[in-house]
């Protein structure tokens, strides 16, 4: 099956005098080309994820590369037979990834060591080594590294804490540490190398680039890859089929199947079964169930 569209993944850290401007010029671009998804602009840098047809995302990353700034972007291709997004969302923020640290980092200057995907694997099965998912709690839910730490966080901004208090008798050790696209390791890795830690490496492309690997294939991962788009996971072990590790929220039985709870006010993520679903309302607890919003209820109102 030939596929139509393709996904871009990317970011780049460098300096942009004018972010809001940069985010008009970068609106009328993405529109001219019709590509769709969002992009996050900071004084830091750009942090985006597009989708459109093979034409579109190619002329999108030439004319992207066309600016000095970003001529050797690195960007992640997945093909998909569809747009990933509904529509554009083109934002200025404060930070490409909210770590809010008190003192920030700059991954062009300080990060951790950068391992491509064979070496990031290999070292993966030294028995000492410490295997740091720096996701949040729903994502490695859905999928993870075999043996990997799950920080108990529900944002990135967390982490830090999470680490000081749960990893401080740990600087000796040896650190891998992994994300979805990258980004969120080029700052992580840099917090921990100022933190102490000894032997700090990061998953050079993240586990987007670890599944299309054409040497690893996704080995040693399990389940599942959480994505911000309306795929919502996609797969990453490509030589086996890989275990199920998400397990619905409420009967515990094997599932990969997220919903966000019912509940407009809460949106916490679920891996809810069909069964339960309906059975509670797509809701995470009573009082979201009750709730006077809750979208599944209107739902199927609406449909009566």
């Amino acid at each position: 099956m030939t596929m139509e569209f393709q996904v871009l993944l990317y970011y780049k850290y460098v300096n942009i005098e004018d972010p809001a401007a940069f985010m008009d010029e970068h609106r009328a671009l993405c529109e001219r080309i019709g590509v769709l998804g969002r992009v996050y602009v900071a004084h830091e840098g750009v942090n985006g994820t597009v989708s459109g047809t093979v034409e579109q995302t190619e002329q999108y990353m030439r004319e992207m590369r066309q600016d000095e700034r970003f001529a050797d972007t690195i960007f992640k291709i997945e093909p998909s037979d569809q747009h990933a997004f509904k529509k554009l969302k083109v934002k200025v923020k404060p930070e490409l990834v909210n770590l809010k640290l008190e003192d920030d980092v700059n991954p062009n200057q300080l990060t951790g060591k950068h391992l491509p995907p064979k070496e990031f694997y290999e070292a993966m099965q030294d028995p000492e080594v410490l295997i740091l998912d720096a996701r949040n709690t729903y994502e490695y839910d859905l999928g993870h590294f075999k043996n990997a730490i799950r920080p108990d966080i529900e944002s990135f901004r967390e982490l830090p804490d999470w680490v000081r208090e749960n990893l401080a008798d740990h600087k000796d050790k040896k650190i891998l540490t992994y994300c979805t696209g990258g980004i969120r390791c080029e700052k992580f890795s840099g917090f921990l190398v100022k933190e102490g830690f000894k032997d700090v490496s990061q998953l050079e492309g993240g586990i987007v680039t670890y599944g299309y690997d054409t040497e690893v294939k996704g080995k040693l991962w399990d389940g599942k890859l959480y994505v911000f788009d309306e795929r919502i996971s996609v797969p990453v072990n490509r030589t086996e089929e890989a275990n199920v590790v998400g397990k619905c929220y409420y009967c515990g039985e094997a599932e990969e199947r997220y919903v966000k709870c019912g509940n407009p006010d809460c949106n916490k993520h679920l891996l809810l079964c069909e069964e339960c679903e309906h059975e509670h309302k797509r809701s995470c607890s009573t009082e979201c169930q009750e709730h006077p919003r809750n979208r599944y209820i209107k739902e199927h109102e609406m449909q009566k």
